[in-house]
């Protein structure tokens, strides 16, 4: 086992890295490429370069090979990982047609045309004809139809940014059944392309011929072309393994394999997830995503702009503790843990609803964010603390979401992300759940994931459940303080799960008058 290495290349919102994992899921080698941001040509469109994407696992993997000294001949499979819902679209030539839509991206479509007399009398009878209209205005299958038919027609592939990767690695369209988070026509119960008599044919201008073979992660997909090694330097006919989208494999690189164990992901969007057989609609008629094992499903509920709502106030507010940092040769982190520690639990009565982004059903369409008890008292310290327990509360609300669909209760908290780093927030977070949290062993989870699919896959290890077993276990762990716990359970449950209700009426004359967020 020394002399064997899997190679993940997680290809996230703001940089690809390229990681080697050893059988016991210790990490042995990592290099890192920072990507430019999105380019927005437009108010609210978020696109990125594909081929900038390829170019950066290029250089990742290259940078790797110069940073250790593991031979390149003892790493035993490849597998991609990447951030969801990003799209491109590649003619016949597997040649890039137009910038990838990135998952940030907020266009959307116009009123498109009715459909069929049926699916209409069905869903208004269900009454999701809401949701089904937002799905069909927020693809950009339909955009791109819509407003570059002459790119659209000219496309021969459309692909998840993972399915770009795996075929400019391998040569082949084949993706995971594990990274189908988009608006896609696929069946997320079966884990399969839909039927050919589903609603989302109807709904999308798409065809079948134009969408990638899938299959369970853990499939040898393929092996590493010669392009794909002049490339990345990855040796050519290196086996290319399918893993999942990086928010499962984080599920699985925690530990979280059963479902009385949640898997909190402090990123860019924030989650909570657990890991089930049983398929679990956590809000009616929004069903669940794959996981990163065959077979099974991630009880998610979202934050949509999570852990962004803190990089956004350390570049409002957070000046002073960034130069301060500098100058003590402290990281930035430390310096707000210290902003979060200078405020009591409950931040003073201070209490944050995190919806800086619309949801669909919950919350809303007209969802907005709110902070409301603010006094004299209240500082930039107190506003800190309130976005991370405002964030927590929101999580929580969700688990007790999974709990109630799926009748198990959750008895462990694992925590990734780059959130995760931070003591302050773990502690809160054990406090605000009521429940011990641990922080995973290796930040590189959604990696750590990866590696999994790899080691399961070609047999390293007998199968997802015995190699998760022996490359995750929890670091260090957090309890919940008792007299935390007590403030932060009454305000959660008379003042936080009170917000929303109480607050969507102004939330939608707001969108009313203004005009923004968008109604359907």
């Amino acid at each position: 086992m020394a002399d064997q290495y899997l190679l993940s290349i997680d290809n996230g919102t703001q940089s690809v890295r390229a990681l080697l994992f050893d059988l016991n899921g210790n990490l042995a080698a990592k290099a890192q490429v920072h990507l430019q941001a999105y380019f927005s040509d437009h108010p609210g469109w978020a696109e990125h370069d594909a081929d900038g994407y390829w170019k950066a696992v290029g250089q990742a993997c290259q940078q790797l090979w110069a940073s250790t000294d593991i031979p390149r001949s003892a790493i035993k499979g490849v597998a991609v990982t990447t951030q969801r819902g990003t799209v491109v679209n590649l003619d016949r030539d597997g040649k890039v047609l137009r910038p990838a839509i990135t998952w940030l991206d907020q266009r959307r479509v116009g009123k498109q045309k009715p459909l069929s007399f049926l699916w209409r009398t069905a869903f208004k009878l269900a009454r999701v004809s809401g949701t089904i209209e937002y799905f069909r205005r927020e693809a950009e299958i339909n955009w791109i139809a819509e407003h570059q038919p002459d790119i659209w027609a000219r496309t021969d592939k459309y692909l998840l940014l993972s399915g770009f990767l795996n075929f400019r690695l391998c040569g082949r369209h084949v993706d995971s059944i594990g990274s189908q988070v988009a608006y896609l026509p696929f069946d997320y119960k079966r884990h399969k392309w839909a039927g050919a008599r589903d609603w989302k044919w109807e709904a999308l201008a798409i065809r079948k011929e134009m969408l990638p073979e899938l299959v369970e992660p853990g499939t040898v997909i393929g092996a590493i072309t010669a392009a794909a090694a002049e490339a990345t330097g990855i040796p050519e006919g290196t086996p290319l393994v399918a893993a999942a989208a990086d928010k499962a494999c984080e599920v699985i690189g925690a530990g979280a394999l059963e479902p009385h164990i949640a898997c909190l992901s402090y990123g860019t969007t924030a989650t909570i997830n657990t890991t089930t057989k049983k398929y679990v609609e956590v809000t009616p008629l929004i069903p669940p995503y794959p996981a990163a094992i065959p077979g099974a499903y991630s009880t998610e509920v979202q934050i949509f702009r999570g852990y962004w709502m803190v990089n956004w106030f350390k570049e409002q507010f957070g000046h002073f503790e960034q130069m301060a940092g500098a100058q003590q040769g402290m990281a930035p982190e430390a310096m707000f843990d210290l902003l979060v520690n200078e405020v009591p639990p409950g931040s003073m009565g201070l209490m944050l609803q995190p919806y800086w982004s619309p949801g669909i059903r919950t919350p809303g369409p007209e969802a907005k964010g709110a902070m409301i008890g603010f006094g004299d008292v209240h500082t930039r310290a107190h506003m800190y603390r309130a976005i991370l327990e405002g964030l927590a509360y929101a999580l929580r609300e969700g688990k007790e979401r999974i709990e109630k669909r799926s009748g198990v209760p959750v008895t462990e908290l694992r925590v990734a992300g780059g959130g995760s780093q931070s003591d302050a927030a773990m502690q809160l977070t054990a406090d605000i759940f009521g429940l011990p949290a641990a922080r995973a062993h290796v930040y590189e989870t959604s990696g750590l994931g990866a590696a999994i699919a790899i080691a399961a896959g070609l047999g390293l290890h007998k199968d997802f459940d015995s190699a998760t077993r022996a490359m995750t276990r929890p670091g260090r762990v957090f309890q919940p303080v008792a007299a935390n716990r007590q403030i932060y359970d009454k305000l959660y449950r008379r003042v936080y799960l009170n917000m929303y209700k109480q607050l969507q009426p102004m939330y939608q004359e707001i969108a009313d008058i203004t005009g923004y967020p968008e109604q359907l």
